[in-house]
């Protein structure tokens, strides 16, 4: 038996990067012999064990051979005669296609140690091309290191197989989990250009991939195009260490741009409605999660109202308050504060701009929570109580919704003040 660590924490080692999981390869061992040692198997489709330890997993070597479209389409084959080279073979790219023996010493048949030198992102093989996941991890690698390029013969294949309709097999839950990392690395929008340029994007977020060549007015966005803008916004969301629903929200809340008539360009009236639905297909088609569905929705609806607070009237600083659910949920209110700070900096030449409206909108919520909502619903009560004993009973019947009115009165009172003392 012999045990190699393989992948991403070989790779990472010799970047001099921390290594955050380990995987690792045994040649020359049967799952007997792994159960016989303590490891428990969680396979379900080749053997993969679970150190009994540490936890980390150990897959036997193993070759594949492709049955059917799709990433799923695959027969494995693993058994004591399969050689590490074998299972390097099938890997994806060079720099992916290393290992580490116990001694310390780095096996390294396709050149991965010259791709990492040569910052490229290149194939092993010509199996790459049948798995369409492949795509996806390129482009999120792509977002990892964004100082890395991919080889052109790389790109040739991935739009082969965009071509050839693989792109097409991917299930919802693998798109959206990779979609998700990639949003998660250092410079997002390098995925989404790499989708792009292999044509992979209008097949997987053809809302998204609309928006580039759709003007916007300069004096708002000096980057004109929408989809030069998005990218943008994603950019500076990883900037500004957003948590993933604020990332999600940054990348969808302009979709509706993508449906303003040629006519109104470069102006987008009502866009922010419109990008809600092509929101809600999104996430119904990929089966996004739900914080990340209602952050991304409530920030496309209401971004040009927090942009525009020192505009907006009392009652309809209440309004997106109330609808942004910020009283209950201020944390949530935060991420959705931070995907639109994303979007005000995310333009040419605005990126150092202080974005103040998250300051306003942060002294308006807590305006409005310091009304003492208790009080007024005791004294609404009260003053109900005392028309009771000297009113007919039809002039004394206590309306249902004077508790909440009476708070929205002093809430819109309270901005008002506010709003005053601002000025």
């Amino acid at each position: 038996m012999e045990i190699y660590a393989v992948g991403g924490a070989v790779r990472d080692e010799l970047l001099g990067l921390p290594v955050k999981d380990r995987d690792w390869v045994v040649v020359g061992a049967t799952p007997q012999d792994m159960l016989e040692r303590g490891f428990v198997a969680v396979g379900r489709d080749f053997p993969v064990f679970l150190h009994p330890q540490t936890h980390e997993e150990y897959a036997l070597a193993r070759t594949e051979r492709k049955t059917a479209p799709g990433y799923a389409g695959f027969a494995f084959h693993a058994a004591l005669g399969v050689t590490l080279e074998q299972d390097l073979v099938r890997r994806d790219l060079t720099i992916n296609a290393m290992a580490k023996d116990e001694a310390g010493a780095i096996i390294d048949p396709h050149g991965g140690r010259a791709d990492l030198a040569a910052r490229l992102l290149r194939h092993v093989s010509p199996a790459f091309a049948e798995d369409p996941v492949r795509i996806l991890r390129v482009a999120r690698l792509a977002a990892r290191f964004a100082d890395f390029s991919i080889a052109a013969e790389t790109m040739a294949l991935m739009r082969g197989m965009v071509a050839a309709g693989e792109v097409d097999a991917l299930v919802s839950e693998r798109v959206w989990q990779e979609l998700a990392r990639g949003l998660m690395e250092a410079k997002p929008s390098r995925m989404f250009e790499v989708l792009r340029e292999c044509g992979a994007l209008a097949r997987l977020l053809p809302e998204l991939d609309v928006l580039w060549g759709v003007p916007q007015r300069a004096d708002y966005h000096p980057e004109i195009d929408t989809g030069v803008h998005v990218m943008m916004v994603i950019d500076m969301s990883a900037r500004l260490d957003a948590a993933l629903p604020a990332r999600f929200a940054a990348l969808m809340h302009d979709l509706g741009k993508g449906l303003t008539p040629a006519d109104i360009l470069p102006r987008h009236y009502g866009h922010e409605v419109k990008s809600v639905a092509l929101l809600e297909a999104v996430c119904e088609r990929l089966r996004v999660p739900a914080d990340c569905r209602d952050i991304g929705r409530l920030a496309a609806r209401f971004h040009g109202d927090i942009h525009r607070i020192a505009d907006l009237r009392p009652e309809t600083r209440l309004t997106v308050l109330e609808r942004c659910d910020a009283l209950r949920r201020p944390e949530r209110f935060d991420l959705i504060l931070l995907a639109c700070e994303a979007d005000y900096r995310g333009r040419l030449g605005w990126d150092e701009r202080d974005y103040v409206q998250a300051r306003s909108w942060r002294a308006a919520l807590a305006a409005v929570r310091a009304v003492d909502a208790g009080a007024i619903a005791r004294d609404t009560a009260a003053r109900a109580a005392a028309a009771r004993a000297t009113a007919t009973e039809s002039e004394a019947r206590p309306d249902p919704q004077a508790i909440a009115r009476n708070i929205s009165v002093a809430r819109v009172a309270a901005l008002r003040e506010l709003k005053a003392a601002d000025r």
